[in-house]
């Protein structure tokens, strides 16, 4: 009975065996994928493990030692057969266990997932730019804002300090910077003083396109003074002049709008005083055009206008005479009209702003004293008794002279106005 029952045990642990045998194969094939498919060290790790442990048990399998290949489980020794099958069928079924790891194998992305905040600095870039966009600022270098208008202490008139024209070869490199594109000197040139006279206008009619491109490059606060048409002034019968002075006014100077200052009526020096002629043209200039006051100023040359009749046509017509300074020609300072037009001659190559520092600061206390409304006591006047005493804008030109440092003497007496 003994021995049936020991070959009836032998004969089904040979059954159980094979499934085993079989199981474990299986197992092993699916351990292996985890393995391949796992991205972390431990991942690799623990399916290793899991794979070692089922060659074990195959190789056990096939050496007929079914109690190892159950070793992984020590009580399984003590257990009848049929229950050891039942046990290693369990342990063989444990063995996908390994892919548990790999179960966790998105886990191990999530580090990648954050990878988009890694970039987060990168979103800060364009701010880095920021800087960049000051770089238009550069280059103005060249072109300095303007903070030129001048006026003097206390109630007084506005000071503007000017040149005459600024189209001027020898200024290039002098007053204008290297590299200055010649387009762009009236930009420049106005933004280092307060008013500019233009003479072209004296030689011939401008175009409306020209007064208004040069009102566009020019400051706010900017104010151009214009020499009149010489076919106005240069006739000898001034009271038919009528035409000339009309075609000019309604030639385009409105176009210059809040920047039109006062227009100068430049006479020849050979040209004479007549009261009557005289007084005549002084009529027919108008007090104003299209809803705008014009403001007119006379320079005259010859010595027969040191009158005081002249001076009491000026007054009457509100027409202010031309100071002339450090000139050849004759001075008449009387004040005329409520501002005063003064042009100062006397620039040399011996300085380097044109004057030497006295007669800077002399010509800097004259223009203070016209804007508080005073008569300058060392300048010449023809008629007896004082204008009326009145704030007064004041426009000085520095012309002619050693005119390479006209621009420079004009800059000295700003900065000097300024103090």
């Amino acid at each position: 009975m003994a021995a049936r029952n020991s070959a009836a045990a032998k004969t089904a642990s040979a059954k159980t065996a094979a499934p085993v045998k079989k199981a474990g194969a299986t197992g092993a094939k699916k351990a292996a994928k985890p393995v391949v498919q796992a991205t972390g060290k431990a991942g690799v790790k623990k399916a290793a493990g899991a794979a070692t442990k089922t060659v074990g048990a195959k190789k056990a399998v096939a050496k007929g030692a079914p109690a190892k290949a159950a070793a992984a489980k020590p009580p399984a020794v003590k257990v009848p057969a049929k229950k050891a099958a039942a046990v290693k069928k369990s342990a063989a079924v444990k063995i996908p266990a390994a892919k548990i790891p790999a179960a966790k194998t998105p886990a191990a992305k999530t580090p990648a997932a954050k990878t988009p905040a890694a970039k987060t600095p990168a979103a800060k870039t364009p701010a880095a730019k920021t800087p960049a966009a000051k770089t238009p600022a550069a280059d103005t270098h060249a072109v300095k804002p303007s903070t030129t208008k001048t006026s003097p202490r206390g109630s007084a008139g506005t000071i503007r300090v000017g040149i005459g024209g600024w189209t001027f070869e020898p200024w290039r490199g002098v007053f204008y910077p290297e590299g200055l594109t010649q387009k762009r000197e009236l930009e420049y040139a106005s933004r280092q003083l307060t008013s500019i006279e233009i003479n072209g206008t004296f030689y011939g009619s401008q175009k409306p396109e020209s007064f208004a491109k040069w009102r566009d490059e020019t400051p706010d606060d900017f104010v151009f003074a214009l020499k009149a048409p010489r076919f106005a002034t240069h006739r000898r019968v001034l009271a038919e002049a009528g035409e000339s002075i009309e075609r000019f006014v309604a030639s385009g100077i409105l176009e210059l709008g809040d920047k039109l200052g006062p227009i100068n009526w430049q006479f020849a020096p050979t040209k004479q005083f007549d009261a009557q002629d005289f007084g005549a043209f002084l009529a027919l200039l108008p007090p104003q055009a299209g809803g705008r006051a014009l403001r007119h100023a006379v320079e005259v040359r010859h010595e027969s206008f040191r009158d005081p009749e002249f001076v009491a046509l000026a007054r009457k017509y509100g027409v202010a005479i031309v100071m002339a300074g450090d000139s050849k020609y004759l001075q008449i300072a009387d004040l005329t009209a409520p501002f005063v037009y003064a042009r100062i001659m006397g620039t040399t190559d011996a300085h380097a702003q044109g004057y030497d520092n006295a007669a800077l600061d002399a010509w800097t206390e004259c223009a203070r004293t016209w804007a508080a409304g005073g008569t300058p006591k060392e300048l010449q006047t023809v008629a007896q008794g004082d204008a009326a005493h009145q704030a007064r804008d004041v426009f000085l030109y520095v012309i002619s002279g050693h005119k390479v440092h006209n621009p420079a003497a004009g800059i000295a007496l700003i900065e000097r106005l300024k103090r």
